[in-house]
C-alpha cells in the first residue's frame, strides 16, 4: 500500500515535484513572506536584546 500524497500547505492542492512541498512557485513565495513578516514564529520566550549583545560580545573573545 502506497502513502497518499502530501497536499501543498498553503492551497492544499496536490504537489509538484519542482516546487516541493508546495504546488506552485505562488504558494512558494507566499510561504517566503509568512516569514518575512512574522507570520509564523518559533515557540520560545521573547529574545531579550541584552542577551544576545553578551552573547556576541563572547563570541569575539
Amino acid at each position: 500500500m502506497t502513502k497518499p500524497a502530501k497536499p501543498c500547505p498553503i492551497c492544499k492542492k496536490p504537489r509538484v515535484p519542482e516546487f516541493a512541498p508546495f504546488c506552485s512557485s505562488r504558494c512558494k513565495d507566499r510561504d517566503l513572506a509568512q516569514w518575512f513578516g512574522d507570520g509564523y514564529a518559533v515557540p520560545g520566550r521573547p529574545a531579550n536584546p541584552e542577551e544576545i549583545a553578551q552573547s556576541d560580545w563572547d563570541a569575539q573573545e
